[in-house]
């Protein structure tokens, strides 16, 4: 279908350390601060086992993504992968999963920043500071691609500071007794409690669902590589530090929290975080991280808006949704599709007030399931592009996946293992049911519009590769 925005393009402004930070900030967030806590529960110290093989399993997909959008750096990233070398259907359904899986998430992460600031205001009601959230962080992503890099950055960069802060300390802790009488606590509580495989490898496989969707949100590298200034090497210098830095947020951060405490009594007395600095003795521990956590639920929630308002712009591009949202404003951002997604996420401020009690399990699940389809489909998209090129193409490609063809089918293969696992377990197993209905009503829509017959792919059976 030919594209009437075609001559419309959004603006490169994204500098290297944008794209790491803005990754690291939709990757760190609940997930991480309060997802934590359960994992750890269902796991017990080999948790940092479940974090380490699903880090690995992340860097392979992301290194995937990354040879792709190296060699073709657009807006829409994984979708227009899918389309190219998966099919129009492919590329149509992982445009609206994604757009879908983030909207979903944002649901939570402002449901989260209303919690979080009824800690200062217990009398403010709590759809009043979700409502402010979502307005709040829509406005941001109508700046200017550059200033909206700019404050994500900053926003990303005071959870990481307090996280390696509690790691400097902790450590300090551990070899030191620093904050616990000059009495070095030792990490001993590894596996004085049960064991290390306290709960067996029954627990650790049941903490795969939320370990997975603490690293949603990697990907969204992907999604900003239409707004690279230089997408080769901001692009691979990214992928490749976000891998060692996410293994040593989480898996650093959960070895200090686990060393200093036992195990069994996290997730019992408040956030792990919090008990750790109120060892160190900061008496000021819980304001302290309510605000690293508002700023980390807030962080996500603009990663997730802008993620989606991207996502969505591609899909008009490519006559897969109204052609109002390929409008871009005078900035160059997507505005329409920006406020289409903004007007969900009012739904879900709804839907989380109303009924508060289970949401975040079955949303973390939903996401996740939408997140599996999203990595499996970058892989798939991947095998399919090296089978593409020839001998020669493939020894001039810039950024390779390592120990291809095998790291992408052992991805694959986990990726189905995580799927399998959540319909196993009876409290993720809706996400097996939410997602199957709304791929159903998207492919009804696709060939009810006739989208089948207007579709076809942008690649080039023989594109060069120079």
């Amino acid at each position: 279908m030919q594209n009437t925005t075609s001559n419309k393009e959004l603006h490169r402004g994204l500098e290297e350390r944008h794209i790491t930070l803005m990754s690291l900030g939709a990757a760190i967030g609940v997930g991480l601060f309060l997802g934590s806590g359960s994992a750890i529960k269902l796991a017990g110290p080999a948790i940092l086992l479940a974090y380490a093989v699903g880090g690995l399993v992340m860097f392979f997909i992301m290194r995937a993504l990354g040879e792709m959008a190296i060699e073709n750096p657009v807006a829409g990233s994984f979708s227009r992968y899918a389309r190219d070398y998966l099919g129009p259907l492919a590329g149509y359904l992982t445009g609206w999963n994604y757009w879908f899986l983030w909207v979903i998430t944002c649901m939570a992460e402002i449901t989260a920043a209303g919690i979080y600031m009824q800690y200062w205001f217990p009398d403010t009601p709590q759809w009043i500071w979700a409502l402010a959230a979502l307005v709040m962080m829509t406005t941001v992503n109508f700046l200017a691609v550059k200033a909206y890099g700019e404050l994500e950055f900053w926003f990303a960069l005071i959870k990481i500071i307090t996280i390696l802060f509690m790691i400097f300390v902790g450590i300090g802790m551990i070899v030191f007794g620093f904050g616990n009488g000059g009495v070095a606590t030792g990490i001993s509580n590894l596996w004085e409690h049960g064991g290390f495989f306290a709960n067996g490898i029954t627990g650790v496989l049941m903490s795969l669902q939320m370990v997975m969707f603490a690293y949603l949100g990697i990907e969204m590298i992907g999604v900003t590589a239409g707004e690279v200034k230089n997408p080769q090497k901001s692009l691979s210098r990214a992928i490749d530090s976000v891998f060692w830095r996410i293994l040593i947020f989480y898996v650093g951060a959960l070895f200090v929290i686990m060393s200093i405490y036992p195990w069994t009594e996290i997730g019992e007395k408040g956030s792990p975080f919090v008990l750790t600095f109120e060892k160190i003795g900061i008496p000021a521990a819980a304001g302290i991280i309510n605000f690293v956590v508002l700023t980390a639920a807030l962080s996500s929630c603009n990663s997730g808006i802008f993620s989606t308002g991207r996502m969505l712009f591609n899909l008009a591009q490519q006559g897969e949704a109204p052609q109002q949202y390929a409008k871009l404003t005078k900035s160059g951002v997507p505005g329409t599709a920006i406020l289409a997604s903004a007007g969900a996420l009012l739904i879900g401020v709804c839907m989380n007030y109303v009924v508060p009690e289970k949401v975040f399990t079955w949303v973390t699940s939903i996401a996740t399931f939408g997140a599996v389809w999203t990595w499996a489909i970058i892989l798939l998209s991947q095998i399919r592009f090296r089978k593409r090129l020839s001998a020669e193409q493939q020894k001039r490609l810039k950024y390779k996946m390592p120990l291809f063809p095998y790291s992408s089918y052992v991805a694959l293969a986990f990726l189905i293992g995580v799927v399998g696992l959540m319909a196993y377990f009876p409290d993720t197993r809706i996400a097996l049911i939410v997602g199957p209905i709304w791929y159903a009503i998207l492919i009804a829509f696709y060939y009810i519009k006739g989208l089948h017959k207007r579709n076809k792919p942008f690649a080039q059976e023989n594109k060069k590769i120079s």
